[in-house]
């Protein structure tokens, strides 16, 4: 597997760089951002998996959350992919939604046509995207992942899917029941077809019920988030959090909403909750 180094920025002592490469997982080309810290340069680090929300792609975490800082000062690489398959190929949703199709992979295999053939974001994300990182670049066997929404939704599915694989898991205004919230609902309906009960597998409420090795777990809720009710139901995941007494920390914060404002206000706390596993 090839990289192609597309830009290269140095920050806090360290390395912000994207990269494309083509992918046999999402059949086309796709393009990631990783940070490597200051320490990495003699010794290798251990990573932070970043999965960013709807609409969003490898550029919006990396440019507005200033996680880089509080990174080089714990020597904590961060890898951002994009949120889907993208290219000329790539099948989108017909009416071009900002919640389906191109930036809205949930990251779910899709098992229905015509998604099925690139819409695989879960194997990358768990597999072909690490194995890329590992390869290729100074880091350890050391993982954690978190997101902000939808990413918030695929950072807690792939860490209860994948306890073995991850440290620690947290996320931003997750959405936390998709088989119960109408983003939930289209993207399942349309990826993985009629039966609900296979949609339970990308549902993190659901996941809990069944976890046997549980990953710590911290999650950050605005309490001013427009999106709180109808998509994201924090409430759900507390509840089945407490009934299956899962070591998960969900914080209401006043007054916050979905932005970037509030992830970069708590990003900090995030990384260091991160490297308590980590380091």
């Amino acid at each position: 597997m090839s990289l192609e180094n597309i830009s290269s920025n140095k920050l806090f002592g360290g390395w912000h760089k994207q990269y494309t490469h083509d992918s046999q997982t999402l059949n086309c080309n796709m393009r990631f951002a990783i940070y490597l810290p200051p320490q990495s340069q003699y010794k290798p680090v251990p990573v932070l998996y970043w999965l960013s929300g709807l609409t969003c792609t490898d550029e919006n975490f990396m440019q507005k959350s200033g996680a880089q800082r509080i990174a080089s000062e714990l020597g904590i690489a961060i890898v951002a992919p994009d949120t889907s398959p993208r290219g000329d190929r790539v099948p989108d949703d017909p009416e071009s939604a900002y919640d389906f199709g191109l930036g809205a992979g949930f990251y779910v295999n899709a098992t229905q046509q015509p998604w099925r053939q690139n819409y695989r974001m879960y194997d990358y994300v768990i597999t072909e995207l690490p194995d890329l990182i590992e390869h290729y670049f100074p880091v350890n066997d050391k993982r954690s992942i978190a997101g902000h929404s939808m990413g918030g939704h695929g950072a807690l599915v792939v860490a209860l899917r994948n306890p073995d694989r991850y440290s620690s898991v947290s996320a931003f205004s997750p959405i936390s029941n998709p088989i119960n919230s109408p983003w939930g609902q289209k993207a399942f309906a349309n990826y993985l077809g009629a039966d609900r009960a296979l949609w339970k597998a990308y549902d993190a409420s659901e996941l809990i019920k069944i976890c046997g090795n549980p990953v710590p777990a911290l999650v950050d809720q605005g309490s001013d988030d427009s999106f709180l009710s109808e998509q994201l139901k924090p409430e759900v995941l507390r509840q089945v959090a407490a009934e299956k007494r899962y070591p998960l920390n969900l914080r209401i914060q006043e007054g916050y909403d979905h932005s970037y404002y509030f992830v970069a206000t708590f990003i900090e706390e995030h990384l260091m909750f991160h490297a308590d596993y980590m380091l």
